[in-house]
């Protein structure tokens, strides 16, 4: 993958991130819409979807990001590999999950990975940090029945307050006895988990499911 340079730190509430995304027409987007989606929020250079669409051909996989030239780069090697049932967008997810997924047959949505967000470490910067409550009631709409919402960063403090806001909005059901995740359950690890790793440093993982 193409080394493109951009800011690490993007502003979401910066006015040229306020207009939302208009609702997709899905059948253009992949060559089987009716296969089951995995929704990636915040998935920066792309490569943990483009594994992973590559190991599941039986899933479609979207990868939304606020950084546009990496959304560029990697639709870009998307077609390179000809892969079918992967497409990433530029957008701001706490403005536009609701004019995006309201497109979307019901059920579809099945997993979402929010993994290793920018912490936005000063309190005043707080609003800044993608899970919001209002997007946990987005994806508590929209996710389906049993769908499943995987968690994970290398800061403990952000976290527990990602699980804290999802414990908190009744759609949703941690899984085990609230402790962190061993082990990451899906087969493919994200680029930063494999540098946490590599260091010795803990990663804080969870699960919650969507309850009907």
């Amino acid at each position: 993958m193409a080394i493109i340079r951009v800011r690490q730190h993007v502003n979401p509430l910066a006015n040229k991130y306020q207009t939302p995304l208009s609702p997709l027409d899905w059948e253009k987007i992949y060559a089987q819409p009716s296969l089951p989606l995995h929704l990636d929020i915040g998935c920066a250079r792309g490569r943990f979807v483009l594994d992973m669409a590559q190991v599941e051909p039986v899933w479609n996989f979207l990868g939304l990001e606020i950084r546009e030239p990496l959304v560029v780069e990697a639709n870009r090697l998307r077609d390179e590999l000809g892969l079918v049932n992967l497409h990433y967008l530029f957008c701001n997810a706490n403005n536009s999950l609701r004019p995006l997924l309201s497109s979307l047959p019901q059920k579809r949505l099945q997993h979402v990975t929010i993994q290793f967000p920018d912490p936005w470490f000063k309190n005043r910067h707080a609003k800044r940090r993608v899970v919001q409550p209002e997007l946990v009631a987005e994806l508590a709409e929209f996710l389906a029945p049993g769908g499943i919402v995987f968690l994970q960063s290398d800061l403990e403090f952000l976290a527990v307050e990602m699980c804290d806001r999802f414990a908190a909005n009744p759609a949703f059901v941690r899984h085990g006895r609230g402790e962190w995740l061993a082990e990451n359950p899906l087969s493919i690890p994200t680029e930063r988990e494999i540098y946490t790793l590599n260091k010795g440093e803990p990663v804080y993982r969870a699960i919650f499911e969507r309850v009907s």
